[in-house]
């Protein structure tokens, strides 16, 4: 039975990126009373795909005023508190971030209406001095605390986040999947390049926007460097598509360019695949990967890949070590049985833990123990 949040809630993003269009139409609908967003413009420099095309009650679109860069930034979001007073919520969820200049206002705004505010947040990692004051008085203004992993919720209750209102939602970007996982063979497939020889190949995937972050060169290098000869598949495009393309020649010509690739579009990919490798940040694909019954590589990161990725079902490596890239390819290809049985573990978690729908649920969840506090 769907569990539903009896009011009207408010939900505050600085950006409206693509991907988390599904999850908030999903919300949307476990709210009685509907729930509006109100969200703006990122940068031009920073490359993130937003839509205005998102069917909820309410959906505004105002103004970011963008102040300096990079460890300095800042951001004021124009008419948060006026859109709150017209959409009068019964809570509101905001991004848990003491950069966006404009929350301490909405929160007061709410607070003086005696209606709850949640922070949604990555965690708090330590400081010292008088950052760690400001930060504990901006953590003070939430009634509850909504947190993307369980390494987050851990460091937000080391600054005295009481543990009742702490709630850890899974960072997830799609649905559970409603297909069967595939049935990939005992064996790796047969090499088309070395078929007279009868040498297996196994499959690498990476998927993903192809920017320099996302380590895309050493995935190469490391292909290059396995006596397996893999067959590796880049499946995406971006602005350092070219630069790889020319390495490739190079150092690993066999490597299959296929470009940008979206819905429908990549299920042969994910399904004829073996291993899906994510050597750099980010990771949208990773879950999609998963619930085609992949086993995966990612690097280190926020902390938001630390429960969807663990020892049963993949690996996690540190950024921009090429050796331990290397070491863990050849690790996790030496073995098919148990790639296999870790790529069956990878559907199960976002079949039935890491998913959208879980992730509404948790969120309702927080709402419904703040009602009447």
């Amino acid at each position: 039975m769907k569990t539903i949040f009896h009011g009207k809630l408010a939900l505050q993003q600085r950006v409206l990126p693509n991907y988390r269009v599904p999850f908030f139409e999903l919300l949307n609908s476990a709210c009685e009373g509907g729930m509006s967003l109100f969200t703006g413009l990122p940068r031009r420099s920073e490359g993130i795909t937003t839509t205005d095309k998102l069917r909820i009650t309410y959906y505004r679109l105002d103004h970011n005023i963008h102040l300096f860069g990079g460890s300095l930034y800042l951001c004021y979001q124009r008419g948060l508190t006026d859109w709150l007073k017209e959409w009068n919520p019964d809570a509101l969820i905001v991004e848990a971030n003491p950069r966006y200049l404009s929350t301490p206002s909405a929160v007061k705004w709410m607070h003086k209406q005696n209606k709850p505010v949640i922070g949604w947040g990555l965690g708090s990692p330590p400081v010292r001095g008088l950052r760690q004051q400001g930060r504990l008085a901006f953590l003070r203004q939430f009634d509850a605390m909504i947190c993307y992993s369980q390494r987050g919720a851990d460091e937000y209750a080391r600054e005295g986040f009481p543990l009742d209102n702490l709630f850890v939602a899974h960072n997830s970007v799609s649905p559970a999947p409603a297909w069967l996982m595939p049935d990939r063979p005992k064996t790796f497939n047969p090499s088309t390049r070395l078929r007279q020889s009868g040498q297996a190949q196994p499959c690498i995937l990476f998927v993903g926007r192809l920017q320099f972050r996302k380590n895309v060169d050493l995935l190469l290098g490391a292909c290059a460097e396995m006596e397996s000869q893999p067959r590796l598949v880049i499946v995406g495009d971006g602005p350092e598509r070219d630069a790889l393309e020319s390495l490739a020649s190079e150092i690993y010509p066999a490597t299959e360019f296929v470009g940008a690739k979206h819905g429908a579009e990549l299920k042969p990919y994910f399904t004829e695949a073996d291993l899906f490798v994510l050597p750099g940040t980010g990771g949208l694909a990773v879950q999609e990967a998963m619930s085609y019954g992949l086993p995966v590589i990612v690097a280190q990161g926020d902390g938001t890949q630390d429960d969807l990725v663990r020892k049963e079902n993949g690996w996690q490596i540190p950024p921009d070590d090429f050796d331990t890239l290397l070491s863990t390819m050849k690790d996790a290809l030496s073995d098919v049985a148990r790639l296999r049985t870790m790529g069956e573990e990878s559907y199960r978690i976002v079949k039935e833990e890491i998913n959208i729908e879980k992730m509404v649920g948790t969120f309702v969840k927080a709402l419904n123990s703040l009602r009447g506090k």
